[in-house]
């Protein structure tokens, strides 16, 4: 059920995506008396599930759910219909408008994704706020993985800033981002008491932007073993432990965090155990024999339940300015992620993904303000990926629609046809690897 949730989400993401940008090549083409012969939701190469003409548009839905187009007259487009542009230009054709308004028809799509992508951004702030735990609240410092371990971080380490940005929200991204993208070499932690500086790697950039390690947590909020819940009829149960007892030791060995708590569960399967926990300000022992997987029955209580979280809320006027610099924020990031790719410091082949990719930014249960997070995010890339100067792509036109305004030369309908041609291939090429590489990443399971 949750993998047909995340699929509905994402192709409910991609059909409002596919129709704002081609609505945005489709109103302007109609203000400046364009025709438009087709607006598709949706490729439909030989059918299409669903069609109907209104006026001189046909409107439809594709079967083949690899983007949508908006096919307008006297345009060379990846419909190829070369019957058309041999005869002589017509004054509704698209070849028959000024440069100037021909380039306003082509940059609409990507206008859209841009405004779309930062006005989600701005409303999301302004009707969920920004939920954050400040780093001061996290009292007793990090658990950190292998992984952080390995960059420099022990158990109990307080992250104070990286590179030269102060740490003050807990932020695993911003902590990623700030040495993958603006290649911090150092950061500054309180270890025991004491400031100290550690310096990280050059390696990490290729690490901590493989795919193997995307979903990597590097470091949470240590916190106390306290029980959140009991589970009925479970050996915690019959030892009388109750919601809100805080386990403080296995065995007469101390275990004043959760995972030194799990650790020696962990390590004394179905055994009889001695645990000692506080209710009220008194501590008390019970023995029972754990389960075959260590397990004695509670939910713990998260961070997110013990550390003391802070809420930063929007007023619109606040939101939509705080939407635009988000969205640009991540756009300079993608921009530089690229640049890395071609300097080699990030990997394509691990950083590069298709629609499972795609689809696996959303998660398993229904959740909006998730949603249109993942959608804005989204936007921005389409945009972006849309302007890139590639034929066939809407900044393959640009770029020579550009060339004209400059020269005051028109490219020639054939070689608009070739180089169309050549910038599909490149792009069904990019299409094939990126599904590819997910293909093969399920393969390996």
């Amino acid at each position: 059920m949750g993998y047909l949730i995340m699929i509905a989400q994402f192709v409910l993401s991609l059909s409002i995506l596919i129709v704002l940008h081609e609505l945005g090549h489709f109103l302007p083409a109609k203000w400046f008396k364009t025709r438009v012969e087709k607006f598709y939701l949706f490729f439909d190469p030989w059918f299409s599930l669903v069609k109907k003409k209104i006026g001189e548009t046909e409107y439809g839905i594709g079967w083949l759910p690899l983007g949508g187009y908006v096919k307008i007259s006297g345009m060379i487009d990846e419909s190829m219909d070369r019957e058309q542009m041999e005869g002589p230009p017509q004054p509704w054709e698209f070849r028959s408008k000024p440069a100037w308004q021909r380039l306003i028809i082509m940059l609409g799509g990507v206008t859209v994704n841009f405004i779309l992508g930062f006005l989600l951004f701005g409303m999301i702030l302004f009707i969920w706020g920004s939920d954050y735990i400040p780093t001061e609240n996290v009292k007793y410092g990090y658990r950190v993985d292998s992984l952080a371990m390995d960059i420099g971080l022990e158990n109990g380490d307080n992250i104070l800033s990286i590179g030269s940005v102060p740490f003050d929200r807990y932020d695993v991204g911003a902590f990623k981002k700030a040495i993958v993208i603006n290649d911090a070499r150092e950061m500054t932690i309180e270890r025991d008491g004491e400031r100290m500086n550690l310096p990280i790697d050059k390696k990490y950039v290729t690490i901590l932007s493989s795919y193997a390690y995307k979903d990597a947590s590097l470091f949470v909020p240590r916190v106390p073993a306290v029980i959140g819940e009991v589970q009925k009829k479970s050996p915690a149960e019959e030892a009388g432990l109750q919601a809100d007892d805080q386990l403080v030791a296995v065995n007469g060995e101390s275990t004043p965090f959760f995972h030194q708590f799990y650790d020696a569960l962990m390590a004394n399967k179905a055994q009889p155990i001695t645990i000692t926990y506080d209710r009220n300000g008194r501590e008390n022992d019970v023995t029972l024999t754990s389960m075959d997987n260590g397990k004695i029955g509670f939910r713990s209580k998260s961070y997110l339940e013990l550390l003391e979280s802070e809420k930063e809320e929007y007023t619109l006027g606040e939101a939509i300015p705080a939407g635009v610099v988000e969205g640009y924020d991540f756009l300079a990031s993608q921009i530089k992620a690229f640049g890395k790719m071609f300097s080699g410091e990030i990997k394509a082949t691990e950083s590069l993904g298709g629609f499972g990719t795609i689809g696996g930014l959303f998660p398993k249960v229904w959740s909006w303000r998730a949603f249109w997070y993942v959608t804005a995010v989204l936007s921005l890339i389409l945009g972006f990926m849309n302007l890139l100067p590639i034929p066939a792509l809407d900044g393959g036109h640009v770029m020579f629609l550009l060339y004209e305004v400059v020269t005051g030369r028109k490219v020639s309908d054939k070689f608009m046809e070739y180089a169309t041609l050549v910038g599909f291939a490149i792009v069904i090429g990019l299409v094939l690897f990126a599904n590819g590489l997910d293909f093969m990443r399920w393969l390996k399971g």
